[in-house]
């Protein structure tokens, strides 16, 4: 329990702070929960991964205030409550994380559910894109493809395979073509790191959605797609929830990107003036590079011809099916270039 070790303490973030705040305490303490407190220490509310993407899909600024999408009326367990009942508890509500708290409403530990249980297996496959040329990363990949590139001793390849295992997925396939030799020869069936994987060959290139109407046989359960270059701390078995939960066919993770306007800018109708903007902030979603699909989003695919994801997604919706986004916040690298890849490896490096 955190309670015991004292990891809850990081989750705990004053009245008034921001959303961006809280994402930054989502990320550090890498327990899924923040508790909002007051000055002394009495527990206001909470905020999970939960709320701040039902936030971003609101449109509210990361500057607003976490309090106005906290949840201010968490479940709680006093000090003395016992392991069975805080998992019988957490299972009957099906919550991952209890705060505990003594008889002044005051934060004195925090139950959570992965710490008590161990993850669950996942029959889930991941398929992760391998094949890529990475001319952008020349000449770090003229004998290297680019998802093998070393980040703190490891390929990227590995680091992404590492982080799903640790959610309990154990069925892996990597789409290869570019000195595709050199993953298979690394990774081979899997055995080393206690896992299974399959091998997708691309003759030419496909794109990622062309590469995966190549499974065969075809998966039963949803399945994770993910670029071989994106490296971030997303749960992948939560955005796995999501799609199911949500009974979608295809669900793509989106990150909120802000561009400022350099000008001040001026609203007109026709000649007149009607109003001013000061160097406008404008905010988007963006394509992640990771995505869940359901089986029969493959029906849209041709065996063996090039198709990207973004396609896949517009014949599902010109077909009327559910397609949705998945708004994440953890910390997100495509590494693209030779800038990427040293923020990459400086990044994983001051992680260890």
């Amino acid at each position: 329990m955190s309670q015991e070790n004292q990891s809850w303490t990081k989750t705990l973030l004053p009245l008034g702070s921001s959303i961006q705040d809280a994402i930054l305490n989502l990320d550090q303490s890498g327990l899924q929960i923040v508790l909002i407190t007051a000055a002394d220490g009495r527990l206001c509310g909470t905020v999970t991964d939960g709320d701040v993407r039902r936030a971003l899909l609101r449109g509210l600024s990361l500057q607003e205030r976490a309090d106005d999408i906290m949840f201010r009326s968490p479940m709680v367990a006093p000090p003395e409550v016992g392991r069975e009942m805080v998992l019988q508890l957490m299972r009957a509500n099906k919550i991952h994380q209890l705060p505990v708290v003594d008889a002044e409403h005051r934060v004195v530990g925090l139950h959570v559910w992965d710490e008590i249980i161990a993850p669950s297996r996942r029959d889930n496959m991941m398929v992760i894109m391998a094949g890529g040329l990475g001319k952008r990363l020349r000449p770090f990949t003229e004998d290297c493809p680019k998802p093998m590139l070393p980040v703190a001793g490891k390929p990227m390849l590995e680091h992404i395979i590492d982080r799903a295992r640790a959610e309990g997925f154990s069925r892996f396939v990597l789409s290869v073509h570019y000195l595709g030799h050199m993953v298979e020869e690394y990774f081979g069936n899997g055995e080393r790191w206690q896992i299974a994987i399959d091998y997708l060959r691309e003759d030419h290139p496909l794109g990622t959605a062309g590469a995966i109407s190549l499974l065969d046989p075809q998966p039963d359960l949803p399945f994770l797609v993910t670029n071989g270059d994106v490296l971030t701390d997303i749960n992948y078995a939560e955005m796995l929830d999501f799609h199911t939960h949500h009974g979608a066919l295809a669900t793509m993770a989106v990150r909120q990107h802000e561009w400022q306007h350099p000008f001040g800018v001026v609203r007109t109708k026709g000649i007149e003036i009607v109003g001013f903007e000061e160097k406008p902030i404008h905010r988007t979603h963006v394509n992640a590079g990771i995505y869940v699909l359901d089986p029969a989003a493959l029906s849209v695919l041709s065996k063996g011809e090039p198709c990207d994801m973004p396609t896949l997604f517009e014949r599902l919706q010109n077909q009327g099916k559910s397609t949705i986004a998945y708004p994440m916040h953890e910390p997100w690298l495509d590494v693209g270039r030779p800038d990427d890849l040293e923020r990459a490896r400086l990044t994983i490096k001051n992680h260890l």
